[in-house]
């Protein structure tokens, strides 16, 4: 599973995109509502995004990789990580069921989340691995105190107020991931959309999504902006 971890890790860029596309694959419908895997699904993509928002605003973790392997500079046991091993994870686990249950897809159900799930599994047992290795009993305490995926909430009220959250932190790490995952949704909805509805309705309701995705593009295009010109720093 380590091998496997490392291999992912190493060429996530390019799989994880490719997985996506599983999405918009033609499938069976799981609701026969069209507003029930839309709200469902947003509603738990929305609290996993929430979960990332908490976790880099009130302290971040530099384990990006390095060379495209796994990396870190040091153990961050602070903020959410007293709480929950791999958080960011977590997030992206709860945002990527989300999609899945907004594409309203069996095939996206029965294919597309086990192979995400499979995947972050593979790549932390990996982080794991390198990070056992490089920190040793430090890190075997850690592993003792802290659940890999369930939240412990015990203490979690105290260890948001002792910590300064940053939001200008929150929207330079997170402005790529935002963008690129909302405008998958509006895809999605507008996806399923086009099912549900004639024609006459779908074409006069696609100036609204396209006027979305425009309006997301260029918040995307600002932040980008403001970060490269050094205008907007996180830390």
């Amino acid at each position: 599973m380590v091998i496997i971890g490392n291999f992912l890790f190493r060429h996530r860029n390019y799989i994880f995109p490719i997985l996506y596309l599983i999405l918009f694959i033609p499938s069976p419908a799981i609701f026969d509502d069209f507003y029930i895997p839309v709200i469902i699904g947003l509603s738990v993509a929305l609290f996993g995004q929430a979960i990332r928002i908490l976790t880099i605003g009130l302290v971040y973790i530099i384990r990006g990789g390095r060379h495209r392997q796994i990396y870190a500079k040091e153990l961050v046991t602070d903020g959410i990580f007293a709480h929950c091993r791999n958080p960011l994870y977590l997030g992206n686990i709860l945002i990527i069921t989300g999609l899945g249950i907004m594409s309203n897809s069996l095939v996206s159900l029965l294919i597309f989340l086990p192979l995400f799930v499979f995947a972050y599994q593979a790549i932390v047992i990996a982080e794991e691995d390198f990070l056992h290795d490089r920190f040793g009993p430090q890190y075997k305490n850690y592993l003792k105190r802290v659940n890999r995926w369930v939240p412990n909430l015990k203490g979690i009220g105290n260890t948001i107020n002792s910590s300064t959250f940053k939001w200008r932190r929150v929207i330079v790490k997170e402005y790529n991931s935002i963008y690129i995952w909302l405008t998958g949704a509006v895809l999605l909805i507008l996806k399923n959309y086009r099912s549900y509805s004639t024609a006459q309705n779908f074409y006069k309701s696609l100036p609204f999504f396209i006027l979305v995705i425009f309006s997301l593009t260029v918040c995307y295009s600002i932040v980008r902006y403001l970060k490269k010109s050094l205008k907007l720093v996180g830390d």
